[in-house]
């Protein structure tokens, strides 16, 4: 929202809104535990012993090898044959995030998280307190977070959320990118439109075929022609092209009760057979648990989603009669909601998991045998013994946190047999 400047008769006065991003956040965090990490080409990993585990995160030197987000260790490994593999810590990363708001909040109030790593901050009514530019500011926070937490960020300063968060993007890492009005047509038209936040691939290829490529090419269209070629993602388009988006940014103190919690991935190729689907559902299931006991949450609800490589999505779901916020039960419950709804042997270009109708886990006091029942002992018993199964990842949470790196993982192999 615009705000007002009295001196100035009344002219709408631009935001200052910083889109900060941590850089290689997982990785970079792992390498605050073991600097040495820092001289090698590193991958966090869902399950670093298996060659089918999913990488999470890499650092720049394994970044330079063409190391990539959501491939298999295996891809990953024929890229860069000395990759370092390290098991993800979520519980550490969520300390990270907290030290690192509590950071932004000696600055603003109005500090809202985008993801675990990147926030939004509207400084607009509280630069002034610091005697500070913009880009000072910015350059400021960059410094103290490397100071004090070793992590480096990359800042986008706009007038409005959509190009603060194209400004962290543009150069990376541990940068400053300010992007007021008068720097938009030199900065952002330029650039392809899938720089655009939400612009994902399909819509690239729609514009594209109207001989939309670029952001300068897209300011040419009014809003009529954006929504008769792309429908209400048009529309939004035409906004964000144009610095009319006045979103605000919300109050790190508004309480905010989450309806859903779910993770999704893209993978580096296509993922074909039980242990390649499994994998990436694991590595799914232990970010979704990790963040449902963070929140304090179980779900009454799990859903899947499954998209093939001609972007043919179909979702499904089931209603549990006991809530969990086990990463056992999620992994048990979707692979079933997979085998009884995808041939197996087809390929995979991206899978989600998210549990809904959440409900305090101080709530959920009656405990029964789960109804997606497997064939092997095992699954039975952790089933028939969901209060171990409970201490069991409550204390690897605990664990993780105060011991960090390397202290327990989740046995990834022992799911995938």
């Amino acid at each position: 929202m615009a705000m007002y400047d009295a001196a100035q008769n009344n002219k709408p006065k631009d935001r200052i809104i910083l889109h900060c991003d941590c850089n290689n956040f997982f990785a970079s965090v792992e390498e605050t535990l073991r600097p040495e990490l820092r001289e090698v080409p590193m991958a966090v990993a869902g399950d670093p012993e298996s060659r089918h585990g999913i990488i999470v995160a890499k650092n720049q030197k394994a970044k330079a090898f063409g190391v990539q987000t959501a491939e298999t260790i295996f891809q990953a490994k024929k890229k860069c044959p000395d990759l370092v593999c390290v098991p993800s810590h979520h519980s550490l990363y969520h300390e990270f995030y907290e030290k690192i708001n509590a950071i932004y909040l000696e600055y603003t109030d109005l500090v809202e998280p985008f993801s675990i790593d990147e926030s939004y901050l509207d400084v607009t009514n509280s630069i002034h307190l610091f005697k500070m530019t913009p880009k000072d500011l910015a350059d400021h926070l960059r410094k103290r977070i490397k100071e004090e937490l070793d992590i480096t960020i990359s800042v986008g300063v706009s007038f409005c959320k959509v190009f603060a968060k194209l400004g962290s993007d543009y150069k990376k890492p541990n940068a400053t990118t300010v992007i007021m009005r008068e720097d938009v047509p030199r900065i952002v038209y330029p650039l392809p439109v899938s720089s655009l936040i939400f612009v994902g691939k399909k819509s690239v290829e729609v514009l594209d075929s109207y001989h939309i490529r670029t952001c300068g090419d897209l300011v040419q269209y009014d809003q009529q022609t954006l929504h008769r070629i792309l429908g209400k993602s048009g529309d939004s388009l035409y906004t964000y092209i144009h610095g009319l988006e006045d979103s605000p940014v919300r109050s790190w103190y508004e309480k905010r009760v989450p309806k859903s919690i779910g993770n999704s991935m893209t993978f580096g190729h296509n993922l074909v057979g039980e242990a390649e689907l499994k994998a990436g559902i694991s590595a799914l299931c232990d970010s979704v648990a990790g963040r449902l006991r963070h929140a304090g949450k179980k779900c009454r609800t799990v859903q899947i989603g499954i998209r093939n490589p001609d972007f043919v999505t179909i979702q499904r779901q089931t209603t549990l009669d006991v809530p969990t916020f086990l990463k056992a039960d999620l992994v048990r419950i979707s692979m079933q909601l997979l085998r009884d709804n995808w041939d197996m042997e087809k390929p995979v270009r991206l899978l989600s998991v998210t549990g809904s109708e959440l409900v305090d886990e101080d709530e959920v006091v009656v405990e029964q045998l789960s109804l997606f029942e497997v064939d092997d002992s095992e699954s039975k018993e952790k089933a028939k013994d969901p209060d171990k199964q409970e201490k069991i990842e409550s204390t690897i949470d605990e664990l993780r946190e105060k011991f960090g790196k390397g202290s327990i993982t989740l046995g990834f192999n022992r799911l995938e047999r």
